[in-house]
């Protein structure tokens, strides 16, 4: 799979980068029709202490594009609840190809 970064108001992490490609990695074990994934970090800046740490991750396969956003405290929690939103997603797209 290929794997695309980009950086919004955050300095570039090879840390980040990692964490994401394992992460990604263990989605393309499972759904093996996907072949790229962007993944965007933001900085945001708020007042709650919980959020402001932006994950996008967008998916591209046969079909539709699937995307998941999720803003927490840091970006390692940002990018888990892309990943798992992603998974939900992927399990329903799979299952629709089925019936074909």
């Amino acid at each position: 799979m290929q794997i695309i970064y980009e950086y919004d108001n955050v300095n570039s992490s090879e840390n980040l980068e990692s964490f994401a490609a394992e992460k990604l990695n263990k989605l393309e074990e499972k759904f093996d029709f996907v072949h790229r994934a962007d993944v965007f970090f933001k900085k945001e800046n708020t007042t709650a202490t919980e959020t402001g740490s932006i994950c996008n991750i967008r998916l591209s396969m046969p079909g539709p594009r699937i995307f998941a956003e999720a803003s927490h405290a840091n970006f390692q929690q940002s990018i888990s609840e892309s990943i798992n939103d992603l998974e939900r997603q992927l399990r329903k797209h799979k299952e629709k190809m089925r019936n074909y």
